[in-house]
């Protein structure tokens, strides 16, 4: 299928979905939209709520290791709830979830050793968020968690034209950090100070290729928090090096929402 027949496929899907009718009272509207990047059938999950009128600001997540999940979809509806057209965008391809660490390892490990094919998925993603009738083109940020976070990192340093990108304990490494001159996003960073998958050093890496491509740049440090502190799935043992931080949670999702403010205006 080419490039042209591919939007408009998508394109219809989402009108179509517009017309139906939406539950009562919230009028939430949830659905799995299947989209293309290349050859590869990728299958993203689109919440919004109908009771705000007209066009709104949208956002794009990014999925932890583990693809899409239930806990992916919680945090895309939370954002719907908030008034913004939410899209959780697919990195691995339709069907393809992760059962265990082991498989996740490996998923996420093909895309951090190939970044031109994580941006790719990355932009598909935004690409069809797009074309989502509701979303105002001109207010979109993306999010991410873990994995996701690296990868909402990537699409900003592509180039992407999106007003701001937050990462919540997200992966900070490139190979290209030359690529942060292209970055046109505000950026907010949220990391744990004991996280063992972005240790201080990768903190203090990220800054200076913030710095370095001049880009404007926030980065909030939560004292004790380790990896995956936003997942009450993770446990509550820091030792592991993955662990729930409720106040680590809190602040960071308060930050976020500070940082949209900031972005879009209240919602």
């Amino acid at each position: 299928m080419n490039a042209t027949r591919t939007r408009m496929v998508v394109f219809s899907a989402l009108v179509l979905a517009l017309f139906l009718p939406a539950s009562a009272p919230a009028r939430m509207h949830q659905q799995l939209v299947d989209y293309h990047q290349g050859g590869a059938v990728l299958q993203g999950y689109l919440a919004y709520d109908d009771s705000f009128p007209g066009l709104r600001p949208a956002v794009l997540v990014f999925h932890h290791w583990m693809g899409i999940d239930q806990y992916i979809k919680d945090r895309t509806d939370q954002l719907a709830r908030m008034g913004y057209v939410a899209f959780a965008g697919d990195i691995y391809g339709k069907g393809v979830r992760p059962a265990n660490s082991t498989e996740a390892a490996a998923q996420s490990g093909k895309y951090r050793a190939d970044r031109p094919l994580m941006r790719k998925r990355a932009q598909a993603a935004l690409d069809t968020l797009r074309l989502i009738p509701r979303v105002d083109v001109k207010r979109i940020a993306a999010i991410g968690y873990c994995f996701g976070g690296g990868v909402a990192l990537e699409l900003a340093r592509s180039g992407a034209d999106i007003a701001g990108v937050a990462s919540f304990h997200g992966t900070l490494d490139t190979p290209h950090p030359e690529d942060a001159k292209n970055i046109k996003a505000k950026i907010l960073v949220m990391q744990g100070t004991d996280d063992p998958v972005a240790p201080i050093k990768a903190i203090g890496d990220l800054e200076d290729e913030m710095r370095g491509g001049g880009v404007d740049y926030q980065i909030n440090l939560y004292g004790g928090a380790v990896h995956s502190f936003t997942q009450p799935m993770a446990g509550n043992d820091p030792k592991t090096g993955n662990a729930y931080n409720p106040e680590a949670d809190r602040r960071s999702w308060q930050a976020m929402k500070y940082f949209f403010a900031e972005l879009f205006g209240p919602r």
